[in-house]
């Protein structure tokens, strides 16, 4: 695709060097696929890099999204997690095959058609996005960790500093060893999950009715406990869909071998990437319709006064709160409790590989920096503490229900980053990989791919910047004044302004490259 496809150029002194080759080179074309063999054996190989992706829409940031717009909504929003979910697997689907046809990771092409600065302000702007859904995994695994083990708030969040010696311990088995461990890790979210809402007994014909779309889903008047169906189902998309998702993806689609000279080859990845991928998001899906089920079916209607995961491990262990004698006689053991905290927990471990990986990609891709990853991911993670232990902080004197609600507050208004960051991503993957010059006649979007993508990026571009004035508000907290409202819908409006200029300038960058790369193939050609 690019001039810059496969050039090896490092200096390589010191922990910090430049880089500009394969992405995420020590993994890069590392595993091996079977030729010739039959279908299964064949989407086994291909299996793993799917799981990665799947992790980060099953991370902390939904569960509080999803149990919340259970318990106000009823199954109302299912159709949001579904809609959701579907856009999700088109845009990794697209993700993968940017990778696989191109040989370059999502933030190499956008450097490859744009200049220096523009991708500098997309580095930091997708670093922050990171760093936002990062607070989420500190929270989580934090609070994991004191519900589990009794372990001290401030305590159990430096504890979170030192995953980074398990990120270590993964470096050295392998690449497909990571994925078994992610895969594994999944299957125990899952299984909780089911667990606790099999014991619910929920009302399936209500579940199945709530996956039909309705207008009702998007409704702003409505409001329970002073949230509407817009603002719940905004909230479940903002956690779905995440821009570093669509930059890890282009690059682990880049791990298996491949045979660039051999167009089928190059076919069979891409197909095989693409039910990896579907099989996967189709498991994200059900932990997250699971979630909102738990919270219609496993609590009392209302009964969850507080939605963060503190108050979510009491209403498990709380007998007054739960629907029905099977769980509450379950309740009576902890074993509810215990295993939403394991679920909690694994949770957080699978996002931290993720967060990881993705970070090195937009690093290497747009900035063409390398650092190593345990040390990536200790600066990340130390700049990600900061703003939970200034909540802890704050809270200290306060009740533990004040404290429990600053930290779901910071972990939801961490969350507006990614409303920044998606459309820079999504735009450019759609440009990209709709075009014949970057793809190829055979691995270009077809029409309904072309079609079905830009309603989607369109839809969520203006469904983030719709929520964009309500979620600046959120940082005033529930008792804002009319003058704090005010002010939060001027910073709102400001940004929106700020973002559709940065994406006009995206998008005349690349369009600018592209008709450069053109120019430079027709005299390469003649």
């Amino acid at each position: 695709m690019g001039e810059n496809a496969k050039s090896k150029t490092h200096k390589t002194h010191g922990l910090i060097h430049y880089a500009n080759g394969p992405s995420l080179e020590e993994i890069n074309g590392t595993v091996k696929v079977p030729k010739g063999k039959g279908f299964w054996r064949t989407l086994f190989a291909y299996s793993g890099p799917g799981a990665l992706v799947a992790v980060g829409y099953m991370d902390p940031g939904n569960w509080s999204t999803s149990i919340t717009g259970g318990q106000n909504f009823q199954y109302l929003l299912m159709s949001t997690i579904l809609i959701s979910s579907l856009i999700a697997m088109l845009l990794q689907y697209m993700a993968a095959k940017l990778g696989i046809v191109s040989q370059m990771d999502l933030a190499q092409a956008i450097r490859a058609r744009t200049s220096k600065s523009l991708g500098f302000v997309l580095w930091i702007m997708t670093e922050l996005a990171i760093m936002a859904t990062d607070i989420a995994e500190v929270i989580g695994a934090a609070i994991a960790l004191y519900l589990l083990f009794h372990i001290p708030l401030v305590v159990a969040v430096f504890i979170t500093v030192f995953d980074v010696l398990l990120l270590l311990l993964l470096t050295k088995i392998g690449f497909r060893k990571i994925e078994a461990i992610v895969v594994a890790l999944i299957l125990v979210i899952l299984f909780v999950f089911v667990y606790q809402v099999a014991l619910s007994d929920p009302n399936w014909s209500g579940v199945i009715m709530g996956l039909v779309p309705s207008a009702k889903a998007f409704s702003t008047s409505g409001a329970v406990n002073g949230i509407t169906p817009l603002s719940g189902s905004l909230g479940i998309i903002g956690a779905t869909v995440m821009p570093h998702n669509l930059y890890l993806h282009s690059a682990i689609s880049q791990t298996r071998q491949i045979d660039h000279n051999d167009e089928e080859d190059v076919a069979q990845t891409v197909r095989f990437s693409a039910w990896d991928s579907n099989i996967q998001l189709t498991a994200a899906f059900f932990v997250n319709a699971l979630l909102l089920i738990m919270g219609v079916a496993v609590f009392k209607s209302g009964a969850v006064k507080d939605p963060s995961f503190f108050g979510l491990f009491a209403a498990l262990s709380d007998t007054s709160t739960l629907s029905n004698g099977i769980l509450i006689s379950v309740a009576k053991t902890g074993i509810l409790s215990t295993l939403f905290a394991v679920a909690l927990l694994a949770s957080g471990q699978n996002s931290t590989i993720t967060g990881t990986l993705t970070g090195q990609v937009i690093m290497e891709g747009f900035v063409h920096m390398k650092m190593p990853l345990w040390l990536r991911r200790l600066v990340t993670r130390l700049i990600s503490v900061i703003p939970v232990l200034i909540c802890v902080a704050m809270t200290s004197g306060k009740s533990a229900i004040a404290e429990h609600q600053a930290l779901n507050t910071l972990m939801n208004n961490s969350q507006v980053f990614l409303a920044f960051a998606l459309p820079f991503s999504m735009l450019p993957l759609l440009m990209f990989t709709d075009s014949s010059l970057e793809m190829g006649q055979r691995f270009k979007n077809s029409m309904w791919v072309k079609i079905l993508g830009w309603l989607s990026v369109i839809g969520l571009t203006f469904l983030n910047l719709l929520g964009m004035p309500d979620s600046i508000a959120a940082f005033f907290g529930d008792n804002a004044s009319k003058s704090e409202l005010a002010l939060a819908h001027g910073i709102a409006y400001l940004l929106i302004v700020g973002i559709l200029a940065l994406l006009a300038w995206t998008i005349i960058e690349i369009l600018k490259g592209n008709k450069r790369y053109a120019s430079q193939q027709l005299e390469l050609n003649n």
